[in-house]
């Protein structure tokens, strides 16, 4: 058994989550048409070089400008609907590494507005994903605080500055991570214990 401390890392949609919550959220809260014309007014700006920078522009049209209180409200409310997503074999083992003593954590390129209440509920200790920026007054910029996708790359960045904070720099830890997609192989070549959900499960 190994003496350095665990650490769970869990993406979240298609692995804590059987399928994508995003999208949801931004129809529950903007409505189908408001979707539909921010996607269209991104490609029209030229925003087509990546599925990071389409994702970042549409959300920051449908969202600048909202009081941040009114944001949250949402993102709880939704929150509130993503239990009964949740796949029950991943519940389990979330509470295998919190009977260990593991901290857990949700990296995702999801929204945290309705991350966070979730994992209170879970008794997770934090989530890395998708922040929106706010200004002075308490209303949205549009956008999304340290300027990137909570994916790939951004994935293991995010969490090594979380380690960072909580173990001391560069400090060693034995590390489980579970994800579902592309958007996490860099996150699970970073893991000592690196497990595929879903599809990619069947071709690893």
């Amino acid at each position: 058994m190994s003496d350095l401390p665990g650490v769970a890392a869990f993406d979240f949609d298609g692995t804590l989550a059987r399928r994508d919550t995003m999208v949801p959220f931004l129809l529950a809260a903007c409505g189908r048409r408001r979707l539909a014309m921010a996607g269209l007014a991104s490609m029209h700006h030229g925003v087509r070089s990546g599925r990071d920078e389409m994702k970042l522009a549409t959300v920051a049209r449908l969202f600048r400008g909202w009081p941040e209180s009114r944001f949250h409200d949402h993102g709880r409310e939704y929150s509130a609907t993503l239990g009964v997503l949740l796949r029950p074999e991943m519940l389990e083992r979330l509470r295998w590494h919190q009977a260990e003593g593991h901290p857990v954590v949700i990296v995702s390129a999801s929204l945290a507005t309705y991350l966070r209440p979730l994992a209170l509920e879970l008794g997770i200790d934090d989530v890395l994903a998708v922040e929106l920026d706010c200004d002075p007054a308490g209303m949205l910029t549009g956008a999304v605080v340290g300027g990137a996708n909570c994916r790939g790359a951004q994935k293991v960045a995010r969490l090594r500055a979380w380690l960072d904070a909580r173990y001391g720099e560069g400090a060693d830890v034995e590390l489980w991570a579970y994800g579902d997609s592309s958007g996490d192989e860099e996150l699970l070549a970073f893991a000592d214990h690196p497990t595929w959900i879903g599809r990619r499960a069947e071709r690893a």
